[in-house]
């Protein structure tokens, strides 16, 4: 698969910031879903790695485990699928479990009626009439990603703050703890009295808070962390 830079990078003439605004959809909707087009198809040859099992293990074991990831590749949601799946647990919906804050490549939303859906099929961006349309409206759909300039859904992002609010421990993996509003719940976690823990290879702007900070990577520290429940 094609890098997305470099010099034989498949979308080397365009930087995220020029295909993820809202402006760049009205203006040229088919390159900007082609654009998603393969980033789908790249998303959907990956498997959840050790990481994202043991944090969907955690999620159904433990009572209130809530998962917030800034991620839209739809990972964390396999991984709870999958875990499901594998012993046939009972509980909640797996993504009643799981706060996507700047949504799922896999989603699709009406530009038109707002209307949200799961969508996993081949999406056909040889011209604009190809394009996915809504069955409701007739309007055309969009990625259910939030772009630059956009707001987090204030419904997930609110859910997200309350779970902070009330953590005992706040596991911060894999972030670079910069991009906000999201980069604020783990301090709002920690402000309201909630141990951090957090696991990256390089330090952060939340590292001096932490409580413990493993300079690893996820796949490694994770699964060890959660071992013992």
């Amino acid at each position: 698969m094609p890098t997305f830079r470099g010099e034989e990078g498949l979308w080397k003439d365009h930087r995220p910031e020029e295909l993820a605004t809202p402006s760049a959809f009205r203006r040229d909707p088919r390159l900007v879903w082609e654009w998603y087009a393969w980033r789908r198809r790249t998303a959907a040859g990956c498997e959840p790695n050790a990481a994202h099992l043991a944090l969907a293990r955690w999620a159904r074991d433990v009572s209130g485990v809530w998962i917030a990831t800034q991620n839209v590749d739809g990972l964390h949601l396999a991984a709870l699928r999958a875990v499901a799946r594998e012993d046939g647990a009972d509980g909640p919906a797996p993504s009643e479990r799981l706060l996507e804050l700047h949504g799922s490549l896999f989603r699709v939303r009406c530009t038109g009626c707002g209307r949200r859906r799961e969508h996993r099929g081949e999406v056909d961006a040889s011209g604009r009439d190809t394009l996915p349309f809504c069955g409701s409206c007739g309007e055309l759909l969009r990625p259910d990603v939030v772009w630059f300039g956009e707001s987090l859904d204030p419904d997930v992002l609110g859910a997200a703050r309350e779970a902070a609010l009330s953590a005992d421990v706040c596991l911060v993996v894999g972030t670079s703890a910069v991009v906000q509003p999201a980069a604020s719940l783990a301090s709002v976690a920690s402000g309201a009295g909630a141990a951090l823990v957090e696991v990256n290879p390089e330090a952060t702007p939340i590292s001096d808070r932490a409580d413990v900070a493993l300079r690893a990577g996820a796949a490694e520290a994770v699964p060890a962390l959660l071992a013992d429940g």
